[in-house]
């Protein structure tokens, strides 16, 4: 019997012998013919379909903790050094394998998602309906696709850059693309979607103009950095993120008085006023819970599978004040009794921040995965400002501060232009405050990538934490392409 998979990138069909699990997984939204997404209704179960591919609980996507595990090569987050977390060990130790499930868990749900998306780019134009409504569809469409890409590119560089909906036999021998290939659609994309998306904040894990625009900042940013070093970019960067900033209330967007307000993590709340696009959790569907709370970031002495925390030196070096406060677990244990975590069996801090509301021990939740917070705006309006034409402005301290003074211990003064800093020590202060901002938010990664820091981060790691295997250079930015696409294709090898 024949099975439609995600792993080969376009719905390939493959008998079901020797298939790996992803093959069971819905198919809505995967391969639609012309009578379908002829009718509105038809248009909008292929999104639908789309956004599976970025949200299913144990296989693929970011409800999965997998896409956590991609990011242990950064300086904030480790894991067990034993015990069943092989796969995640390879992150941490710069030593990824083809075969390691929870890179292709992330690789496998974002060309799910972008075969649902071509879907719609490629046919809505015969869709009959409203065309207001057809519009907000597309530009949805064009943003999941361009999110899809901006991840694989930054994950494994080289990738395949599919705009089939429909399966063909030309997509056996698909070659790789460019990262400049890859970006260029993702640029274009983000720009479809910035025109037809609505102003207003939607529903949650629903972009709106805001997010278009935000995160088209994100990836001018990311394009100024290795490895494009297009620094040009950096104005742009600037520029986008400032539309975000002075119309954030038309967008919906806001920063919360304070930090432990954005992590209360409350099932009943479907989000908060900072999340700029979410992927949104949910009981009770199949495989639509999320599991990147609770178990995953919890110790094994309150019920935890211990998949992740805090490595020492960051936890030692973080600022004091309600940041760190809301940040970090160090104190372990769900009764009266609390061990210290540095009598824990793991000895390091776990992440508060990931523990759900009144201390529920679970692997499936009702919370978002929050794919960028208003924060992230006003911290790449910064750096971009600092790192483009003229320097740091007025704006861009202000911009920082906002992030800075929140997080911090009462009574710590505000940065300001006549500081002194250069502008290059005030881009430096600028990527300092998102590591300890987005701490275990999948964000500092992807800084020391694009700022070539990575070697850096890693030689400063306590000789208690994890160490890399062997030498870290370049190539080691991104991972090898899985075996289950190379072993079929083999010009995604070369």
């Amino acid at each position: 019997m024949k099975k439609i998979t995600i792993l080969l990138l376009s719905g390939l069909l493959l008998t079901g012998a020797g298939c790996s699990d992803y093959l069971d997984e819905d198919t809505t939204g995967l391969l639609y013919g012309p009578n379908v997404l002829s009718t509105q209704d038809g248009l909008e179960s292929a999104l639908t379909g789309a956004y599976k591919g970025l949200a299913n609980q144990w296989t693929y996507g970011f409800l999965h903790p997998s896409a956590n595990a991609a990011v242990l090569g950064a300086d904030d987050v480790t894991t067990h050094p034993a015990s069943n977390k092989a796969d995640w060990r390879e992150f941490d130790q710069f030593n990824v394998s083809t075969t390691n499930q929870r890179s292709n868990a992330v690789y496998n749900g974002c060309y799910k998602a972008i075969q649902g998306a071509n879907n719609v780019v490629n046919n809505y134009q015969k869709t009959v309906g409203t065309k207001a409504t057809i519009d907000i569809i597309v530009g949805e469409a064009h943003f999941i696709r361009a999110f899809s890409y901006y991840w694989l590119t930054r994950f494994w560089g080289n990738i395949p850059l599919i705009l089939a909906g429909e399966y063909s036999d030309d997509l056996l021998t698909v070659k790789k693309s460019t990262p400049q290939e890859v970006y260029d659609l993702i640029v274009a994309d983000l720009k479809v979607a910035e025109t037809n998306l609505p102003n207003a904040k939607r529903d949650p894990g629903r972009p709106n103009k805001g997010s278009a625009k935000a995160f088209l900042a994100d990836v001018y940013l990311t394009m100024a950095g290795w490895p494009l070093k297009q620094t040009d970019k950096y104005d742009l960067a600037a520029a986008k993120a400032k539309e975000v900033i002075d119309n954030a209330a038309t967008y919906g967007f806001e920063l919360l008085p304070t930090f432990a307000a954005v992590f209360e993590n409350d099932p009943a709340s479907p989000g908060t006023k900072e999340a700029v696009f979410q992927i949104s959790g949910y009981l009770g569907g199949s495989g639509t819970a999320n599991a990147t709370y609770g178990n995953t970031t919890m110790p094994g002495e309150e019920g935890g599978w211990d998949d992740m925390f805090a490595e020492l030196n960051f936890f030692r070096d973080f600022p004091a004040g309600p940041r760190k406060d809301a940040t970090f677990r160090t104190e372990f244990g769900l009764g009266a009794t609390k061990i210290p975590w540095q009598n824990s069996l793991t000895k390091h801090p776990y992440y508060q921040k990931w523990y759900i509301k009144g201390n529920i021990v679970t692997s499936s939740i009702s919370l978002p995965s929050v794919m960028m917070r208003y924060p992230h705006v006003l911290t790449i309006y910064a750096e971009a400002k600092a790192r483009g034409t003229g320097g740091p402005d007025q704006a861009a301290y202000d911009a920082l501060n906002k992030v800075r003074l929140r997080g911090r211990a009462a009574g710590t003064k505000a940065l300001a232009p006549g500081d002194g800093l250069t502008a290059a020590q005030f881009a430096d202060e600028v990527v300092q405050e998102r590591a300890w901002e987005f701490a275990c938010e999948r964000t500092r990664w992807f800084d020391l990538v694009r700022l070539e820091r990575v070697e850096e981060a890693n030689a400063k790691k306590s000789a208690d934490d994890l160490q890399p295997i062997k030498p870290i250079v370049k190539a080691n930015y991104w991972f090898p392409l899985p075996y289950t696409d190379t072993s079929i294709n083999p010009n995604l090898n070369q």
